[in-house]
């Protein structure tokens, strides 16, 4: 399970972080809350976090100079940084000194999932080294350029439920029909089927995991419509989610 600290200096705001998230459903758990900078130091000093979800601005210590200390002090966890709208300059600048995520003030709970979910993604990246690649595909070519930077894109975004074609174009600066093109030459999928695909399976590692229910792993991957998902499910693995889930319990 991945240690979450929250440090906010709203009462409300932390209880809504805490009861406001699927928290094992998602493999986490929330060990501490703190008010402001100075205690989530000393909580993290004491609690280990893997992710500390904090507040911009707060009283005796902000949500920044926190995250730098701890980092000057060895601590590698990953951060998520919350900030009222008057402030996004200021958030995104925090980007460049090592957070991992933003979310504006007020945010929805499923924003709060996703990215919580987008820095778990970022962890197991980390800690999961390449897999060797099987010897009768050793003459494949490997993907470049405009396509890795599409793939790195989905693989943080895939569980956001307005992401697509056009917007991995938007951020890639380029057309949507070059990426198409590009993306299918290259991996012989199509920028839709290699999300769908990246989804599935992330829908798999929580079916497998016995701990989210059917609607639960597809809200967590990005669909709205629980039917559409068990479709698409079914099509990629040739049974549904609660058949899949069935086999891997027993």
């Amino acid at each position: 399970m991945i240690r979450v600290l929250v440090v906010d200096d709203e009462p409300l705001v932390r209880h809504g972080i805490v009861a406001g998230v699927g928290w094992k459903a998602i493999g986490c758990e929330v060990v501490g809350e703190a008010a402001n900078g100075e205690e989530g130091i000393e909580m993290a000093r004491r609690l280990a976090p893997d992710l500390i979800i904090t507040d911009i601005r707060m009283p005796r210590m902000d949500g920044i100079t926190m995250m730098n200390q701890l980092r000057e002090e060895g601590a590698g966890m990953r951060c998520i940084v919350l900030t009222a709208h008057s402030d996004f300059e200021y958030a995104r600048s925090a980007l460049l000194f090592g957070a991992d995520d933003y979310l504006l003030k007020p945010f929805r709970d499923q924003e709060l999932t996703h990215a919580v979910m987008r820095v778990c993604r970022k962890m197991e990246n980390a800690a999961v080294p390449p897999a060797p690649r099987p010897a009768d595909r050793a003459a494949e070519p490997e993907v470049t350029g405009y396509v890795r930077e599409a793939m790195d894109y989905i693989a943080v975004h895939y569980a956001d439920e307005d992401i697509s074609i056009a917007a991995i174009a938007e951020h890639l600066c380029v057309s949507e029909g070059h990426l198409s093109h590009v993306f299918k030459k290259q991996t012989g999928k199509t920028v839709t089927g290699y999300l769908t695909q990246q989804r599935i399976e992330a829908a798999m590692r929580l079916l497998s995991s016995g701990r989210v229910r059917v609607y639960e792993a597809a809200a967590a991957v990005g669909y709205k419509d629980v039917t559409y998902f068990s479709a698409t499910f079914k099509k990629l693995t040739g049974m549904s989610p609660s058949e899949y889930q069935e086999q891997k319990r027993g």
